[in-house]
């Protein structure tokens, strides 16, 4: 379950699919502000992300203490009293309201329970009940499993590929390879994206029957280019790009930076994420995009 959220005003629907998500998951989700709480989501960060001896954690208790004081989204989920799971965001600049996403993971003995999926449908509910109707946050393009969590079960929209975001970074997940990111906007009004927090996740459109490639895996699953200026393409990545050794998946970033960021540079828009094998849809603009 989730607790009350604080504003009479939320919309019902919303915070219904927020009972719902958290209750499937078997957890209570509350807004965090003691000291104790919030570094306890520090170490569950530091657990999901691994940083490397001597380097910070990916956000510390400090850090969540002033967010969550400021009137920023702090929260945990807890199955009985141990936290399996967190998030924490920030409001964007005027004059266009929207709540920045930044941090948000599961403990790995919480993993593939819908956790995450409630923290994000709880952060909604929380949004739109003080009137902030945009969700926005990154996430890295080459990671399929998180390409389809963030297109299709919670319907948010690709509208940027942003290259080396972070800059080096040292964590388990994301060294020894550049931080491009793909930057989504979750519109929490889109009623695409209201039947996708009750379990109905967003199909990919149009179709993606007349889909030509313009990146597929090899036959080692190395990246393959295809020279094509269709208006409606295809960009694949591998199906679990973190088992991949280091060369690579370096090989895979720079082919994604090219096919996906290219073609959003160029005009190009995702329109949707499909399985097996895992790959974006894109519409190109008449002109098409890099070939």
């Amino acid at each position: 379950m989730t607790e009350r959220l604080a504003d009479p005003l939320d919309p019902p629907e919303a915070t219904q699919a927020a009972v719902a998500a958290a209750t499937a998951a078997d957890v209570v989700i509350r807004e965090l502000h003691r000291m104790e709480q919030l570094k306890a989501a520090q170490r569950l960060f530091e657990e999901v992300w691994r940083p490397a001896e001597g380097q910070p954690p990916p956000v510390t208790g400090e850090l969540l203490r002033a967010l969550a004081h400021a009137g920023s989204y702090v929260v945990g989920a807890y199955a009985g009293t141990r936290m399996v799971g967190a998030s924490a965001g920030f409001f964007t600049a005027p004059p266009d309201p929207a709540l920045h996403s930044h941090i948000t993971g599961v403990a790995p003995q919480g993993q593939h329970r819908g956790i995450g999926f409630a923290l994000k449908v709880h952060q909604r509910a929380w949004a739109l009940a003080r009137g902030v109707p945009v969700v926005v946050w990154t996430f890295d393009p080459l990671v399929a499993r998180n390409a389809w969590f963030n297109l299709a079960k919670l319907g948010a929209t690709p509208t940027a590929y942003l290259e080396d975001f972070y800059g080096p970074m040292t964590d388990a997940i994301n060294a020894g390879m550049a931080s491009d990111r793909l930057l989504l906007t979750w519109k929490l009004d889109d009623p695409a994206v209201a039947a996708a927090c009750v379990g109905r996740p967003r199909p990919p459109s149009p179709a993606p029957g007349a889909a030509e490639p313009a990146l597929t895996a090899g036959p080692g699953l190395e990246p393959v280019a295809h020279d094509t200026g269709a208006p409606l393409v295809t960009v694949e990545v591998p199906p679990d790009v973190e088992a991949l050794g280091p060369g690579p998946r370096r090989a895979w970033r720079e082919a994604v930076r090219q096919a996906l960021g290219g073609r959003l540079a160029a005009g190009a828009a995702v329109t949707g994420f499909l399985r097996r094998p895992d790959r974006y849809l894109l519409t190109q603009p008449p002109t098409g995009g890099p070939r």
